[in-house]
């Protein structure tokens, strides 16, 4: 064996392991960029999603009955929750204006959700830390604000 070719062997010997290494030192970074892409992404998705849920909750509210409740039975929050099941009731809130109107004299009707702040994380080792989302709102003008009879499925 020649000079050259023993200098290369032992060259190949003390480089063995060395990406095994790199990959160690590495993969941690890699992998919480990865995690944290993807928490964001989660944390895009909800944001999204109420503001989804409040454009949703104020078109029923337009086309239904003047329903100032705010109990789980009302159909906009059963529909807003169905959209975005995080939410409840004591995130949402409906205001028809002026304040104390009736389908007759109803001008708008507003719906928000604020107060959003249980978006827990997929990691386990970050299950005590959760994010909130801010607050959204929708207001469009008063349509029928009545579901003719109970005639609209919408509002029920």
């Amino acid at each position: 064996m020649s000079t050259i070719d023993m200098k290369h062997t032992s060259r190949r010997r003390r480089e063995r392991g060395v990406a095994a290494v790199e990959f160690a030192l590495i993969a941690p970074i890699f992998f919480i960029l990865l995690i944290g892409i993807m928490e964001m992404g989660r944390l895009f998705f909800y944001w999204n999603s109420a503001t989804e849920a409040t454009r949703l909750g104020a078109r029923i509210a337009v086309v239904c009955d003047v329903n100032p409740s705010q109990s789980a039975t009302n159909p906009v929050i059963k529909n807003m929750q169905r959209l975005l099941p995080i939410l409840k009731p004591s995130n949402i809130t409906i205001a028809y204006s002026p304040t104390g109107c009736d389908a007759s004299s109803c001008v708008s009707v507003t719906v928000s959700v604020s107060n959003v702040n249980n978006i827990g994380t997929a990691v386990p080792f970050l299950k005590p830390f959760s994010v909130g989302i801010p607050s959204f709102s929708t207001t469009l003008p008063r349509e029928s604000l009545d579901s003719q009879g109970g005639t609209n499925p919408s509002c029920s």
